[in-house]
């Protein structure tokens, strides 16, 4: 069996249950701002309808063709326009709030401590992440998860976003890591998998729901806890 010095984690969707928590944060600003009032009259649809915009909005800022300003300031104005509604009937404050109210959700999956406990005492344990610095800070701290790595490497610091080459290059260099000794888990197949798979690494594919795909990697979870059974 391989032998790893360096493990490297996604955030979002993969320790942090970045569904969940989004969902709560927007069942808050939804009560908070009385979107009903404003025509929004169901809190589920605003929820999925914001989800998709904000999936498409993060694949375009990932390609480069939108910024981060754009992305955070006008996804939930076009998640109102996505409703049918006018755009400049959302609340301006929303976008704050959200960046306010997300980051401290605590929400982690299943197994999340026990699991990190167990792989910090044997390897050296860093994130990569795509998220906003001034985000993915917070859900850290918020989450207790901060003792258990060593380098939190963000997208914004390095001037690459996952899957560029870029960015792993980087991790490897600001953590002294190699290809050959290197492990990256994450949830997206494309970003974490196959950027990882360009530097060389093993890759941990962490695929909750089952999703069918046909992507090569090196093991497939469907839950943390089976992290123990290969590491």
């Amino acid at each position: 069996m391989k032998t790893y010095k360096h493990i490297f984690f996604d955030l979002d969707n993969t320790i942090w249950d970045f569904d969940k928590n989004s969902r709560e944060a927007l069942f808050e600003i939804y009560h908070k701002h009385n979107l009903s009032e404003l025509g929004v009259s169901d809190p589920n649809f605003f929820i999925e309808k914001y989800k998709e915009r904000n999936e498409m909005m993060w694949e375009q800022y990932r390609l480069g063709t939108i910024d981060k300003l754009t992305l955070r300031d006008k996804r939930f104005a076009l998640t109102f326009w996505d409703m049918g509604l006018d755009a400049e009937l959302a609340p301006t404050a929303l976008a704050d709030d959200y960046l306010s109210i997300s980051p401290r959700k605590t929400i982690l999956f299943p197994h999340a401590h026990e699991v990190l406990t167990y792989l910090s005492a044997k390897y050296t344990l860093h994130v990569i992440t795509n998220g906003f610095e001034e985000a993915q800070g917070i859900k850290m701290q918020e989450s207790k998860l901060l003792p258990y790595f060593q380098e939190v490497i963000i997208s914004e610091h390095t001037g690459f976003r996952k899957p560029e080459q870029g960015i792993f290059d980087y991790a490897m260099n600001k953590t002294g890591a190699s290809s050959g000794d290197s492990i990256m888990i994450g949830d997206g197949l494309e970003v974490d998998i196959l950027g990882a798979r360009k530097v060389g690494w093993d890759t941990i594919y962490f695929n909750p729901e089952k999703k069918s795909h046909q992507e090569e990697v090196t093991h497939e979870i469907h839950t943390l806890f089976e992290l123990l059974h290969i590491l």
